[in-house]
């Protein structure tokens, strides 16, 4: 999984999302470190929803309504498959940096 991937389907697993809304959660998430443009984010969404980690979903009608444009934001969710893998990835990343060198680095940086 990139970590654009996971970026992606962390910022997923919260709630649906709109393509400029994603943008903005990944860039908090990541602390800056992952800056989505259009094309990559619409690269890596198209993969994840043909992988069946993704799908698309309706507009929200109350969106809409207040605004004209909501009626072409595509609107992404996560599937029950998206988040387990997510969380496996988690769990991976997570088991890597409690192991003895990964602590080692991040104590010589505290």
């Amino acid at each position: 999984m990139t970590p654009a991937q996971f970026a992606l389907l962390l910022a997923l697993s919260q709630d649906e999302r709109h393509g400029w809304g994603l943008i903005k959660d990944v860039e908090e998430l990541t602390g800056g470190r992952i800056q989505l443009g259009p094309g990559t984010l619409y690269r890596t969404l198209q993969r994840l929803r043909v992988d069946g980690m993704i799908e698309e979903v309706g507009v929200d009608p109350a969106a809409v309504r207040a605004d004209r444009r909501a009626e072409r934001q595509r609107r992404y969710r996560i599937t029950p498959a998206g988040r387990a893998a997510v969380t496996a990835e988690a769990r991976f990343l997570a088991g890597m940096l409690d192991r003895p060198p990964a602590r080692r680095l991040l104590e010589e940086e505290g």
